[in-house]
Order: structure tokens, then C-alpha cells, then sequence
């Protein structure tokens, strides 16, 4: 497909974050859909979730810049994208756990932060484009959640996401702005924070550790690399049509009991290494989304695959360590 883009000053929000920081580099190095931007910015408020290292490798680049700063800043927020020609909004609390034991940060970072990053960007008529998660479908029993399905979360963190989406989808339909909203499932690749599954099941297994699963370990997530997350970001951004929500699946889906005998394979371990733990509170059983639009209509697919990233992730737990 021909890019016709216009999108050539990009602001990044989380971009320190595991997801927003491989947009960073794989943009930046040009590998992404588009091309290099001209320019590159990052606003990180460098929480739990913003490491500065990962973003070592693009440091020096003349096209990036970094800044300090929360998205509830609404000059900060509002100074940045108006000198920026698209916000790709991937700042948020995410992890679901956190959500649980203290829901008000996921409320005021997820939600308040969308609407003054949609504020700014309407005020300055800038494109935004919304990075949000399966979640927000919950449990889907059968089958597979497609664009259409109405959202049911289950968690704080779910909720604020599913909020944050018809916050933004809400501006489309009353202010006329350019929002894109992607629905992605579970990420894997370089480092990712060890208080995610597959980073800490590999940090546990090379410690020694005990492999700790929920309930029965036969909740079901589809898997994708966070590199193929991000080539599919860039066409949303590139090439997809304001106002669209666009979900993306891995086609790689394990219960985490089966991701367990995977990641014990690959370190020559035994199953004895699992350990079962009290089930999180809403914990949902099966995650699953229809990937057909943006396969279909963007003529993107999923091209890694997880058994073949293992040692990628390893070396990104003891790069962050």
C-alpha cells in the first residue's frame, strides 16, 4: 500500500514503557510501516512502568527527544501536541493486580490522562491514536471478540481502558476528531516489566524460583510479539481511517499452563517447577479477538513467533536487572 501519510512529528505518551518504547526504536530505526519520522518525542512520567534504558539505544538520535512529564499535565500535555502532528497515546496504568489492590491511579492516569490528551488534540486538531487492550471485552467463552462486541470488562484495569475507549470514541461522534483506537492482546518481547507473566515465569526459572499460576493455570490468552504490536500501530496510523477501532491478535493462544511447559522446556526444566497460587479476584478465563479487519483491510499479519523469542526475552530481564 502506498503511504500517504502526513504523520511526520510523532509524540509518544508512555513511550519509556515496555510497548511504547519498541514503537521508539523500531520507528525510529525505520523499520516500522511509514518510515522514519522527522521527529520523535517522548512524554514519560518514568512510574514503575518508565525505564530510561530502554530507550539507551535511541538516546543521541537527533530526531528524539524526551520529556519528563505526566499526562494529567494539561500545559505540558497541551504545549506538546500542538507542536506534534499525531499523539500515539500508549500511557496507562496496566497492570491488572495493581488495579485491584489500589484502583484510583488507574481511574486518573487511564481516564483523566485520555481526555486531556483529547482535549489538547482537539483543541489543536491533531490526531490521536488511542492504544487500548482486549481486556476491555472481557471473558469471551467462545469464538472470538470482534470489533462490534460490546464491551464487558471485568477488572479496574479493564474498566478504565474500556472507559478511556468511549471517551475517545465519544470525540469522534461529537467533535469530529481523528481517533484511532487499538485493541490488542497479551505482549511479549525485550524488556518487558518482571512483574509481567512470561518475564517473570523466565527471571523465576533462571532464579531457581517456583513458577507461580493462578487458580488452575487454564485461563487462555492469545500471545503477540510486541515488535508485530507495533508495525500494526503504525499502519493504524499511517493508513487506517480516523474514527476505526482496530483489533490485533497474535494467533498464538495458550492456557498460561501451557505457556508454563513451554518456557520449562526451553530451560530443560521439569514440571515440578509449577506452583499453583489463590486465584486473582475476576480473574477472566479466555481472551480472544477477531484480527480480520486490520488483516484484511491494512494487510497486516503477526510474523514472530514466541518459542523463537525466549532468549530475547531473557537478555531484556538482565539488560533492565
Amino acid at each position: 500500500m502506498e503511504d500517504n501519510s502526513k504523520f511526520k512529528r510523532l509524540l509518544v505518551t508512555g513511550g519509556a514503557g515496555f510497548i511504547g518504547s519498541e514503537y521508539v526504536r523500531s520507528s525510529l530505526s525505520g523499520t516500522l510501516y511509514g518510515g522514519k519520522p522527522e521527529k520523535i518525542t517522548v512524554v514519560d512520567s518514568l512510574t514503575y512502568a518508565g525505564n530510561k534504558k530502554r530507550l539507551s539505544e535511541v538516546w543521541d538520535n537527533k530526531e528524539f527527544a524526551f520529556v519528563q512529564a505526566d499526562v494529567r499535565d494539561q500545559g505540558v500535555i497541551s504545549e506538546l501536541i500542538d507542536a506534534h502532528d499525531v499523539v500515539i497515546h500508549f500511557a496507562a496504568e496496566s497492570h491488572v493486580d495493581r488495579s485491584i489492590e489500589n484502583s484510583q491511579d488507574f481511574i486518573e492516569t487511564n481516564v483523566l490522562g485520555t481526555h486531556r490528551v483529547l482535549h489538547a488534540a482537539r483543541e489543536f486538531n491533531k490526531t490521536v491514536v488511542l492504544i487500548s487492550t482486549d481486556e476491555v471485552y472481557g471473558s469471551i467463552n467462545e469464538g472470538a471478540a470482534n470489533e462490534q462486541t460490546i464491551l464487558n470488562p471485568s477488572s479496574p484495569y479493564s474498566a478504565s481502558k474500556a472507559s478511556a475507549d468511549l471517551l475517545a470514541l465519544s470525540f469522534v461522534t461529537t467533535y469530529g476528531l481523528d481517533v484511532r483506537v487499538t485493541r490488542c492482546v497479551n505482549n511479549y518481547g525485550k524488556y518487558q516489566d518482571l512483574e509481567k507473566l512470561i518475564p517473570k515465569i523466565v527471571h523465576n526459572l533462571r532464579s531457581g524460583l517456583k513458577i507461580p499460576l493462578y487458580g488452575t493455570g487454564l485461563n487462555v490468552r492469545d500471545w503477540i510479539h510486541t515488535k508485530d504490536h507495533c508495525d500494526a500501530i503504525a499502519r493504524v496510523l499511517h493508513i487506517g481511517a480516523p474514527g476505526e477501532i482496530y483489533n490485533i491478535g497474535g494467533d498464538e493462544s495458550y492456557s498460561n499452563i501451557e505457556l508454563a511447559y513451554i518456557l520449562l522446556s526451553y530451560f530443560n526444566l521439569e514440571k515440578d517447577q509449577i506452583e499453583f497460587v489463590q486465584d486473582r479476584l475476576g480473574h477472566d478465563m479466555r481472551y480472544a479477538v477477531d484480527s480480520s479487519k486490520i488483516k484484511s483491510q491494512l494487510d497486516w499479519k503477526p510474523r514472530h513467533r514466541l518459542t523463537d523469542s525466549i532468549s530475547e526475552i531473557e537478555k531484556g530481564i538482565v539488560f533492565l536487572s
